[in-house]
């Protein structure tokens, strides 16, 4: 029995994805805007309808996730106060304690990196460029948090 010699392919995903951000595949490699292919109507029910469901989603999802964490502390709570656990409160002051001094000297630099900000640039020349979709979608996402 011989042992088969097999080649894969390695693709790196942080490299292949670095030049290729999602609104590319969606909107194609080549056009810049979505009103050179679009019309105005057209750029309005889509940007409405990703928007509606994205705000609906995040509402259900928003709503889920304050029942856990509420239902957590409170959990938590009856637990500390039956006896069944014991918080030490000088650890927990000294860890937020802690946190605010890194929180203090990460702003106190303010510096952004290079490539935060090119992706920042980014999304911003993209929404600039398809103004309607996005209107459409800021739209749609209020109608969504508000159903």
């Amino acid at each position: 029995a011989g042992a088969k010699e097999e080649s894969f392919n390695v693709l790196d995903l942080a490299e292949y994805t670095k030049n290729r951000p999602w609104w590319r595949k969606i909107f194609a490699p080549s056009s810049g805007s979505s009103a050179e292919k679009y019309n105005v109507a057209t750029q309005l029910v889509i940007g409405g309808v990703t928007g509606w469901c994205t705000g609906f989603i995040f509402q259900k999802v928003g709503k889920l996730a304050a029942t856990a964490v509420g239902g957590g502390f409170f959990l938590l709570q009856i637990a500390n106060h039956t006896g069944y656990i014991k918080v030490d409160w000088k650890l927990v002051e000294r860890d937020v304690n802690k946190a605010k001094q890194q929180l203090k000297f990460h702003s106190s630099g303010n510096k952004v990196s290079p490539e935060v900000k090119s992706r920042v640039d980014e999304v911003i020349i993209f929404l600039k460029k398809n103004v309607i979709l996005t209107g459409g979608f800021a739209g749609g996402f209020m109608l969504g948090m508000a159903s």
